[in-house]
């Protein structure tokens, strides 16, 4: 830390009498050694940070801090108020204000410094001896962590740790049951501060209290996932946070205590109590918010081929709203203005209000911009999905040179590959200091950018495009037996793992081909959708036809699955095959293959991606889309009914509250 706080940066007699005054005087330090080059710009950043969350600390402490783009370097700079600035903690005004500053694109390094900083504030010798410093150049030492002056402090910390593990020792010989073991996250608007200081907290609580307290801070210098095993043994979870709980998942089904990070800081001892008093009553968590792609990616000891699905799941994800509202929109302005609206003038040119085929040219010429960014999209999210936010920018660089060159949906997933791939292996070059600050902002976009457009330009690109050509001249050219085969194909992909991966990749297909729709990739989509509403209409149907073979919660689920398949929503069958997978699965499997089949053999067409029976009147041959429907939904039917009473299946038993009805009645 010696390079981010010096004598200079110290005033041990700070004359503000307000968290504003004293921020500007400290700031005004920072500026005068060239850490800032705008002192009013710096300032607004500060505030808006407080405008969030006070900084103020129990214990006399204030910590205004933010990320700006006015800082040049991480900075921090000290002041000691005698009668105290007020920063909103609830004990009182604070009499030591630090004031952190970090640049908007802060490395990891200095961010870890910083946090060391943070969880240095939680102890009371540190803060003990910077209240009785009587000198600039002495103070600075200390926060700086100078062995000199530190380690008289650290011996005596270090003998009172050692007394208390020997006496456990003996205890655990003793065999004294195990500790309770709790796991935490931590996590603050900004990463800097609060969040390592919940955690340290948090940890001296345990100590305090004889419990083992292991914290995941999940601040801006990124995080380590705590071990699953650490996890799995844990008897209760403590999340201290200000910004949602990256991988929630993960703690789901054990006893957990959810407050703000200021608690954490404030009083972790209740905390503790309050998530053993849960463990003891055996009160547990629900299943946790599904999290978002990027967070699930990258688990420790995931294979490669874990790591690919979820990257490419990211791009996905990201990518269907896009596919939804641009295809929508396109279908809606065939079926208002007819296939000639694609060749209508542009609306910026020639709009008549009353006339309808302009406002059939608005809604087409809006999707068509919509669709545009489906493969930008796509690779700038599976980069993201790799390498978090320094991937966005070369994968949507990648993205558009896909689209440029007409590499096309396979252009886009090789893009968001490369992209991600070429910024981690930035990311592992190590880098002087003086450079790290401006990597995230500057070095990893520019450097990533070139090396993924310099690719996709003049390396794989015209291959891929070459792919992609032949790709789509195969699907124009599907007819008779092959187009049937391939509607096959599909619908078992889309009915095997309900809308699982299997199912993503057939769709990702369909919709990658209305990028460039021509007649056998319209035909493609339409099979696509009508197999991937068989299955929840299916299971809706049989627990109709033959209710005595379904649980009571299955029979509910049943009628919310009318509307799932009618809307070509196929996790509507997942209760069904998650309760009976292998009488579900296969039927359902069954059924899709009959209606992808009679799809292409029928050559409906399909313009909109996404829409289930709601977008009948966009189909090519509706009729007979709807009659493929239907008879992959009887075949799935009568299958499932057929397996499921080939076993023995035991009357499903009445609950106590409907036997008592009858108990009464026969006294």
């Amino acid at each position: 830390m010696s390079d981010m706080i010096t004598a200079d940066l110290v005033d041990l007699d700070l004359a503000a009498t307000t968290k504003e005054a004293a921020a500007r005087s400290l700031a005004e330090r920072m500026v005068s050694l060239g850490r800032v080059t705008d002192l009013d710009g710096f300032l607004a950043d500060v505030a808006a940070r407080e405008a969030q969350m006070p900084t103020g600390l129990d214990g006399g402490i204030g910590i205004p801090h933010c990320r700006s783009e006015h800082v040049t370097e991480p900075t921090l700079a000290f002041g000691r108020s005698a009668p105290g600035i007020d920063f909103g903690a609830p004990d009182g005004p604070a009499d030591l204000i630090f004031l952190i500053a970090a640049p908007a694109g802060a490395d990891d390094a200095h961010l870890t410094i910083l946090s060391s900083l943070a969880r240095q504030l939680m102890d009371e010798e540190f803060t003990s001896a910077l209240r009785a410093s009587t000198d600039a150049e002495q103070a600075a030492a200390l926060i700086r962590g100078d062995a000199t002056l530190t380690a008289m402090a650290e011996a005596e910390a270090q003998v009172e740790v050692e007394a208390p593990a020997g006496a456990a020792n003996e205890q655990g010989e003793g065999g004294t049951p195990a500790p309770f073991r709790i796991v935490a996250v931590t996590s603050c608007p900004t990463g800097i501060a609060h969040t390592y200081m919940a955690a340290e907290s948090l940890e001296k609580a345990g100590e305090a209290n004889g419990v083992e307290v292991v914290v995941e801070t999940q601040g801006s210098a990124g995080f380590d996932r705590l071990d699953p095993r650490v996890i799995a043994a844990a008897d209760g979870v403590i999340f201290a946070h200000d910004v949602p709980v990256r991988d929630k998942d993960r703690f789901a089904g054990k006893p957990t205590v959810d407050v703000g990070v200021k608690a954490g800081i404030s009083r972790p001892a209740e905390l503790i109590a309050e998530v053993r008093g849960k463990a003891e009553r055996g009160e547990v968590s629900g299943p946790a918010d599904k999290a978002a792609p990027m967070d699930a990616a990258g688990e420790p000891g995931e294979g490669y081929g874990t790591k690919l699905r979820k990257w490419l799941m990211s791009g996905v994800s990201y990518m269907v709203p896009f596919v939804a509202a641009g295809g929508l929109l396109i279908a809606l302005g065939f079926a208002i203005g007819g296939y000639e609206i694609a060749s209508a003038k542009p609306v910026t040119e020639v709009f008549v209000w009353g006339d309808h085929t302009s406002w059939a040219a608005l809604l087409f010429q809006i999707g068509g911009l919509a669709f545009s960014f489906l493969i930008p999209v796509l690779a700038g999210y599976i980069a993201y999905g790799m390498a978090d936010r320094p991937g966005l920018v070369p994968g949507f660089v990648g993205g558009a040179v896909a689209l440029q060159i007409n590499a096309g949906f396979l252009g886009g997933l090789i893009a968001g590959l490369l992209a991600g791939g070429t910024v981690m292996a930035i990311q592992r070059v190590k880098i002087p200091a003086p450079l790290r600050g401006i990597m995230p902002v500057v070095v990893i976009p520019l450097i990533s950018s070139i090396v993924v457009g310099f690719l996709m330009f003049l390396v794989v690109g015209k291959p891929i495009a070459e792919l992609q050509k032949a790709l789509t001249d195969w699907l124009s050219s599907l007819s008779g037996a092959n187009a049937i085969i391939l509607g096959v194909i599909l619908g078992l992909m889309m009915c095997f793992d309900l809308g699982g991966p299997l199912n993503k990749v057939a769709y990702t297909f369909a919709i990658g081909g209305l990028a460039n729709p021509n007649e056998g990739s319209l035909k493609v989509m339409a099979a696509v959708m009508a197999a991937g509403m068989v299955p929840p209409l299916a299971m809706a149907l049989a627990t109709v036809v033959r209710a005595k073979l379904f649980t009571k919660a299955e029979r509910e689920n049943g009628k919310a699955a009318w509307v799932l398949g009618a809307s070509f929503i196929t996790e509507g069958a997942i209760p069904f095959a998650a309760a009976d997978p292998l009488r579900v699965i296969p039927s359902a499997m069954v059924g899709g293959a009959v209606t992808g089949a009679l799809s292409m053999a029928f050559e409906c067409t399909l313009r909109a991606p996404h829409g289930g029976v709601f977008v009948i009147p966009l189909i090519g041959s509706p009729f007979l889309y709807l009659v493929a429907i239907v008879a992959g939904t009887l075949v799935s039917t009568g299958l499932v009914i057929l397996l499921k009473g080939a076993r023995k299946v035991k009357p499903e038993q009445p609950t106590p509250a409907e036997q008592e009805p009858k108990v009464l009645a026969a006294a």
